[in-house]
């Protein structure tokens, strides 16, 4: 229930802040326009009728509004965009109108808050989002490579491509005309430096998640067929909180669960919701293709993985790995996080 005398809505952007204030007790209304700067938001919010508490919806501005509220001992909640409830025939939409209907919304506790991640989980989610940038760039570089070579006809039989072979035999491409040659060397050097920068981002996120918070959960997902350290790191900075989701709940908070349209006796369901954390769900899914091989005898990697882990996760992690379900593998790997406290889960 919502107890504070004043809430504060923010309309936050990169260049102003559109605020606006509802006093509980006396029904006052204050509005005013603001440069971006914490200390002047605060004191603005701290010339209120107190106690107060705001809230601003998550964006490109990050948390670092959000850390100074409650450094300076202010409530402060950020809500989900997608989340915010808007009445069907409100059509006019402006930044002063934005910052009053979540101060409506937080008064009435209507709002669904994000939690706030640390700053070294922050940290450590943007190293692991920037690898996932070069991922992209490593397969659009690749990709322009292949098709300026397809365009000319020429295409590579000597078995699986981005190879050591096949990066040989790129290297031993020429053209005689220059405008050519100049485009295919441009297009090359791409590839060749997104993969150095690949391959430093994955050597930064092997020590990290050797020696860091993050690294008894990177070994209890680890004892899962198709984790490695990359995808379990990613997974355990996204989620970050483990303990705030259960094995049913992490398929929503990903957007695994189908869409559904039901009424009255009948119930229609369709594709994944595919809202939340696109990074995680797509680590999920990879992982997913991944463990659905047929469960031998676990190899001298698993092994290796294994014995990092405590006796508890390599249990649930074997009787997890012979079920190739993505079901499975999202339920699995909320149980391995922090054992303990998901002991009495089952799948």
């Amino acid at each position: 229930m919502f107890t504070k005398r004043t809430s504060v809505g923010l309309d936050v952007h990169a260049r102003s802040v559109v605020a606006a204030a509802i006093d509980g007790v006396t029904g006052e209304v204050f509005r005013d326009r603001l440069t971006p700067g914490n200390e002047e938001v605060i004191n603005w919010v701290r010339s209120l009728p107190g106690p107060s508490a705001v809230t601003y919806e998550a964006g490109p501005t990050g948390f670092g509004l959000s850390r100074a509220f409650t450094a300076a001992g202010i409530r402060c909640e950020i809500v989900a965009p997608s989340k915010i409830q808007r009445p069907a025939g409100d059509r006019v939409k402006t930044d002063a109108r934005d910052a009053m209907h979540l101060a409506k919304l937080l008064r009435l506790d209507e709002i669904v808050a994000v939690t706030v991640p640390s700053v070294e989980q922050e940290a450590a989610r943007d190293l692991v989002r920037a690898r996932e940038d070069v991922r992209g760039d490593l397969m659009r570089a690749r990709h322009r490579v292949s098709k300026l070579l397809l365009r000319q006809g020429i295409v590579y039989y000597g078995g699986q491509a981005w190879t050591g072979t096949h990066l040989v035999w790129l290297r031993a491409q020429h053209f005689d005309t220059p405008g050519l040659q100049l485009a295919f060397d441009a297009e090359h050097e791409a590839v060749l430096q997104a993969v150095a920068r690949r391959d430093r981002l994955d050597a930064a996120i092997v020590a990290m998640a050797a020696a860091s918070e993050f690294t008894p959960v990177v070994h209890r997902l680890g004892c899962l067929r198709g984790i490695s350290t990359l995808t379990a790191f990613g997974l355990a900075v996204e989620v970050g909180d483990w303990d705030r989701l259960t094995g049913s709940r992490i398929g929503a908070y990903l957007g695994l669960v189908p869409t559904e349209s039901s009424s009255g006796g009948s119930r229609s369901q369709g594709s994944i919701t595919k809202t939340g954390n696109t990074h995680a769900r797509r680590l999920l899914v990879e992982a997913a293709w991944h463990h659905r091989k047929p469960y031998r005898t676990p190899g001298a990697t698993m092994a290796a993985r294994w014995e990092l882990a405590p006796a508890a996760a390599r249990a649930r992690g074997h009787a997890g790995n012979p079920l190739p379900s993505l079901c499975v593998v999202r339920s699995r790997c909320v149980e391995l996080a922090p054992v303990s406290a998901r002991a009495q889960w089952s799948l």
